[in-house]
């Protein structure tokens, strides 16, 4: 079968990125590019899905992951302990565990 040359534009950048990815995985970037467009044929089309997923935030994820902790507080009646209650029951908690473990 008859070859042709494919020239591609890309940041040096972007080329260098992948190239380091595609080398760890044992192939040269010609060969994934050549992966690429095989698997295209097989599919008639990109060979993934092309979505827009809802990106959140990592700062969204901890708030998020505040707030849920919080309302699961105040679902069990734990939103008004001070410290030292919070840590007393840490510790009866250990002590329970540690006591089941040795048995």
């Amino acid at each position: 079968m008859a070859s042709s040359v494919l020239q591609v534009r890309v940041e040096e950048g972007l080329r260098e990125k992948a190239a380091a990815i595609y080398e760890e995985l044992g192939i040269d970037l010609q060969t994934a590019v050549r992966i690429f467009l095989k698997r295209s044929v097989m599919e008639n089309g990109l060979p993934f899905g092309m979505t827009l997923n809802e990106r959140k935030d990592p700062a969204e994820a901890g708030i998020s992951a505040v707030r849920s902790m919080r309302e699961a507080a105040e679902r069990a009646g734990l939103t008004g302990m001070s410290l030292e209650e919070i840590n007393a029951e840490i510790a009866a908690s250990r002590a329970e565990r540690r006591a089941k473990d040795r048995v």
